[in-house]
């Protein structure tokens, strides 16, 4: 493991000045036995092997990295690559710590799992551990996102989940988490809840990003193979930033690989028209960890809109503030539109329909490649675009 990762968070969770864990008194133990459970299972061999066959012989790990020929080419400048973590099983990233969460529910002796989901893609594969492992499996989701991330809550239901609609507030993901630690509250002897990114109260943020190295760690072998050379910009698409911190975990201690997070920035930089937690956010706390997030002139968590459901939420990893205020990683934006763009050209001219996440990054790779002639940029292809293929076209259509 990197020095990076070995010694970031703290003890006590805080990655820097932000992390830790806000919880109400009935919680505390529960995570401190999360805790415990996770310090000795990282290290013991029979967790780890029984992971790793998981990841070969379940999820189909290794996922390969393509070179994106055409889409360089249109471009110009930078050539373009991407680690394939649509190719993993469920078609997203997500997979990746949700079998890890659920082993590690099995060892604690859980029977259920519990979590919020955005777009699905943690949904689906969290109800998917569920039913590799036995388990039962509730998943809180918006009723904005049921409508209109449909192929995923049947997916989820057809894999054994009980869905529940969450019609509070925005009714989105933001509203999704609040759900499911409610309905986790009362169930957490017999329950985990299987948080969906690098987000909440320690021990999650690092455990969910040590459980998604493995994009990254991947990535830097296979580059290093495939062009003798590691890339001189890496770039993932951030909301929570499991997939973003997975990729960028491989390359961390390379001073020479630029970082770059890319945030959704909706249809405009005015409050609730966007998701750009870094690029407009303030230093406060949400769901029981304090990091970066957009409030309303209350000082409470405001209203957030992207085209992308698994982006469309108020804060970010405490991990993702850490890095942005120390320099290590650069974030940006990329708006609907672009995102939009990129979905069309990406599936039209290289055979891959990303999903509205994932397509951030690509608008990204698309205009900054000119910027970067002889040079590479490698991207995290973070999910799959089934889910979206009948929001986009019935809302958009087909593209030029």
């Amino acid at each position: 493991m990197s020095s990076y990762l070995k010694n970031t968070p703290t003890r006590d969770g805080f990655f820097g000045e932000y992390g830790g864990a806000m919880l109400p008194p009935p919680l505390i133990p529960h995570f401190a036995e999360i805790e415990k459970a996770y310090d000795k299972l990282s290290k013991s061999a029979e967790f780890l092997n029984d992971l790793k066959y998981i990841r070969k012989h379940f999820q189909g790990r290794p996922t390969p990295i393509s070179y994106l020929r055409n889409l360089s080419d249109i471009a110009g400048g930078a050539q373009i690559y991407a680690k394939r973590e649509d190719l993993n099983h469920t078609g997203a990233h997500k997979l990746n710590h949700c079998m890890a969460e659920a082993l590690l529910a099995k060892h604690m002796g859980k029977t259920k799992l519990i979590a919020e989901t955005g777009a699905g893609q943690h949904g689906v594969a969290l109800a998917t551990a569920a039913a590799y492992f036995g388990m039962e499996c509730e998943i809180h989701m918006g009723e904005v996102d049921i409508k209109k991330e449909h192929p995923n809550v049947v997916r989820m239901k057809l894999l054994g989940a009980t869905v529940v609609p969450v019609s509070e507030g925005a009714a989105t993901l933001k509203e999704a988490v609040d759900s499911a630690f409610g309905s986790y509250m009362g169930q957490a002897d017999k329950a985990l809840f299987g948080i969906g990114s690098v987000v909440g109260p320690h021990p999650f943020p690092k455990m969910v990003r040590d459980f998604q190295t493995i994009v990254g760690m991947e990535a830097r072998e296979q580059f290093l193979d495939m062009c003798g050379e590691l890339p001189d910009l890496v770039a993932a698409c951030v909301g929570g930033g499991s997939n973003a911190m997975g990729l960028f975990a491989g390359f961390i201690d390379d001073e020479g690989v630029a970082l770059h997070g890319v945030e959704p920035a909706g249809t405009s930089s005015k409050m609730g028209d966007h998701a750009a937690t870094i690029t407009y956010g303030v230093d406060s706390a949400i769901h029981a960890f304090k990091t970066l997030v957009l409030v309303d002139e209350n000082g409470d968590p405001a209203p957030v809109n992207t085209i992308a459901s698994g982006l469309d939420y108020p804060g970010v990893g405490p991990e993702h503030a850490h890095l942005h205020k120390t320099g290590r990683v650069s974030y940006t934006t990329a708006t609907d539109k672009e995102a939009l763009d990129a979905f069309y050209l990406l599936s039209s001219k290289e055979g891959i329909i990303p999903a509205l996440e994932t397509a951030h990054v690509v608008a990204f790779a698309m205009r900054e490649a000119k910027n970067y002639p002889a040079k590479s940029i490698l991207i995290n292809l973070s999910g799959r675009g089934d889910k979206d293929i009948d929001f986009v076209t019935e809302t958009y259509g087909f593209g030029e």
